[in-house]
């Protein structure tokens, strides 16, 4: 909302879930609906969210691709978050199936002898950490003041790209091509087989 000489300013509104949670009808008769859901996915990402609400919407998708059963969704505006904290929240917000008491858990196959040397390399990784941040930071604070960006494959430097017409693209990989990928690319930690 733009209060006073047009500055922004956050508004209380009250949340209809029915305005949030949106569940798309597609024809019936088909074995798998991809064309649809590209259609719709397409369709919700150029879609701007109302601006006179919570910016954020659900999508349950309850057709089958050849992907998967059915789909959710979750558009979100960048405002509410970066993808760090949008995934620690949606993480922080499951439990485990066989205790949920305990916060979710990924299997790593660390053996001892690796975790007893784990405090030098968490303060190794922390202290890298520290250098790259401030190393982004002074990168970036440089780049917004005084030097323009370059253009690249992804930034063109053309004005006005928002109403182009845009291209949605989904490319789903298994579980063991993630693998595949995390160790060509040499990861930290390989995931248990």
């Amino acid at each position: 909302m733009k209060g006073e000489h047009r500055i922004s300013k956050w508004k209380r509104v009250q949340v209809k879930l029915e305005d949030h949670i949106k569940v798309p009808i597609f024809p019936d008769g088909l074995e798998f609906y991809d064309d649809y859901m590209q259609e719709y996915l397409a369709k919700i990402a150029i879609d701007r969210l109302p601006e006179d609400r919570p910016l954020w919407d659900v999508h349950i998708i309850k057709y089958p691709t050849k992907n998967a059963a059915g789909a959710l969704v979750f558009k979100l505006h960048h405002s509410l978050g970066d993808g760090f904290s949008l995934m620690s929240a949606l993480f922080s917000s499951v439990r485990r199936a066989d205790d949920p008491s305990l916060p979710l858990t990924f299997p790593t196959n660390e053996s001892s002898l690796v975790q007893k040397w784990g405090l030098w390399k968490n303060l190794s990784n922390a202290f890298s950490m520290c250098i790259n941040t401030v190393r982004d930071f002074s990168s970036s604070l440089l780049i917004s003041s005084i030097a323009k960006d370059s253009k690249t494959p992804i930034r063109s430097g053309d004005f006005g790209i928002e109403s182009r017409p845009i291209t949605l693209s989904t490319v789903t990989f298994s579980l063991s091509e993630i693998k595949q990928i995390k160790s060509k690319l040499k990861g930290v930690r390989s995931m248990k087989k």
